[in-house]
């Protein structure tokens, strides 16, 4: 029998449907799925070998389960996935608050329905996107957003006692029953409200205004929180904490290449941003290397995190930049220079906490620090490490480059200048490109250009070059004179 036939409990009884409870389906899914070697929480990347396979054990096991990590760690998007294991539809008695299961009714509403018009009673069926709800745990969340509380116009206008299971509102947990009900950041929630969610994971009832109700509710429970409000700003009370059976801890992923699966998939470009902007390999690592380099920094709050939103946003923005470039020079094509960076420090400083020297340094100051970082890092994969060119006695692949700017040459780079003004002025400095080819004779045109930028910036970082920053752009310089420079600056300002 097809399901939009089933409308009546006769019919479904007739059907042969057998009732299961939700963390059964979530188990009887998965196992058909693994059987067929199904992809399963599809879209999370770099967490095959650790997050997913806990996951999958807490599910077989019909656990609760609570995921900890620092933000950005995708927690939020496994628990919504989880959604895709339910079945497909389910019946509910029609006109139900709580969903009741047609075979096995706990409200008095279905209760009283069924008992008036038994095998006529309506069916409606429930697809298994409805039955997933969230709520963020915040300091005001009260007892009656979660539980409910009795509503004293139903009771005035039924004439009933609040002690009536008939005068209650029911709030979102009650509501959930037959699916899954996801807290955010569970150590936020004050400790009266996380014991009224004991009572329910352990006893199955809930409690309001004094009035217990016994409703076996049957619903998965699935909480996150962040180690450092679980420690600082909140803690999950003992008794709670002790009816969550599988604790599953996610990460940061541990790879760029991870890492940057993560940050295409969710970067949101549209088509015309993408046939303008061509992006570099080079460009995707550095963003992926940037939020590395935060991660580990002096700078930057460990404790807080790192989100993965930050590489998202960055190479959006690394796009945008680029993209209006173009659209100043009248350019229809345009690819990502190193100096389109100066538009993914917005993105940056956005998303990261800063310890007691960050903010001396000053958000922006330390932006452009981690992006410095980032390019010194990745050099030595593309280029003869400075440090050993240093050392050797013999002739160092930088040393026409350094020996131009030597001569008192100096390169201003802006951001937004032509396509044909950019290559024109790397150009111009002898033994630039011959480093590219030479080290990567393969590369395109663009790519070339690339990677030409990119020395720059690495001989800076290795302190062979001096590199200001101007108010629209970079200068190149030798780098005693640019020490020189600063010096006299210096003495200016002391004979003042």
């Amino acid at each position: 029998m097809i399901i939009k036939d089933i409308t009546t409990l006769g019919l479904l009884k007739k059907s042969g449907y057998k009732s299961k409870s939700v963390k059964e389906e979530l188990r009887i899914n998965l196992v058909e799925k693994l059987k067929g070697r199904k992809e399963i929480f599809k879209g999370i990347i770099g967490f095959e070998e650790t997050v997913i396979p806990d996951l999958q054990r807490a599910i077989l096991s019909r656990h609760n389960i609570i995921l900890l990590g620092l933000r950005g760690q995708a927690k939020t998007r496994i628990a919504r996935l989880m959604t895709d294991l339910l079945d497909e539809y389910i019946p509910v008695v029609t006109g139900s608050e709580l969903n009741d299961d047609p075979l096995n009714p706990i409200s008095y509403y279905s209760r009283s329905l069924i008992a008036e018009q038994g095998d006529d009673t309506p069916v409606t069926w429930m697809h298994r996107s409805e039955r997933y709800t969230e709520k963020l745990a915040t300091p005001d969340v009260s007892i009656a957003d979660l539980i409910g509380d009795a509503d004293p116009i139903k009771a005035a206008n039924l004439k009933l006692p609040y002690s009536d299971e008939r005068v209650i509102h029911f709030g979102l947990v009650p509501r959930s029953h037959r699916g899954i009900f996801v807290i955010n950041e569970l150590p936020d929630l004050q400790a009266r409200i996380q014991v009224a969610l004991f009572n329910i994971l352990q006893e199955g009832d809930i409690q309001i205004r004094g009035f217990k109700l016994r409703l076996p509710l049957d619903i998965q429970f699935v909480f996150t929180a962040n180690p450092e409000d679980y420690t600082n700003r909140g803690s999950i009370v003992t008794p709670l904490k002790d009816r969550i059976q599988s604790q599953i801890l996610t990460h940061y992923p541990k790879s760029i290449l991870h890492s940057k699966e993560i940050t295409k998939q969710e970067a949101n470009l549209i088509a015309e941003q993408l046939r303008t902007v061509k992006m570099q390999p080079l460009a995707e690592d550095l963003i992926e290397q940037i939020a590395f380099e935060a991660r580990g920094s002096e700078y930057v709050d460990s404790k807080s995190g790192v989100s993965a939103r930050l590489t998202i946003s960055a190479y959006e923005n690394l796009i945008s930049a680029a993209e209006r470039r173009a659209l100043m020079n009248s350019e229809k094509k345009t690819s990502v220079r190193l100096g389109d960076f100066w538009g993914v420090v917005p993105s940056i400083t956005g998303k990261i906490e800063l310890v007691y020297e960050g903010e001396q340094e000053g958000p922006a100051n330390v932006a452009q620090i981690l992006i410095g970082k980032a390019i010194r890092t990745l050099f030595v994969d593309y280029f003869p490490n400075p440090e050993t060119s240093k050392k050797a006695k013999s002739h160092s692949p930088y040393t026409d480059i350094t020996h131009w700017f030597g001569q008192g040459n100096k390169l201003d780079l802006m951001n937004d200048i032509s396509d044909t003004e950019y290559r024109k002025r790397l150009d111009e400095i002898p033994g630039l490109g011959a480093l590219v080819t030479k080290y990567h004779k393969d590369a395109g045109a663009d790519e070339k250009l690339f990677l030409m930028e990119f020395a720059l910036h690495g001989l800076a970082e290795f302190s062979m070059l001096s590199k200001a920053r101007l108010e629209r752009g970079v200068e190149f310089k030798d780098l005693l004179s640019g020490m020189f420079t600063m010096s006299n600056k210096d003495m200016d300002e002391d004979e003042f």
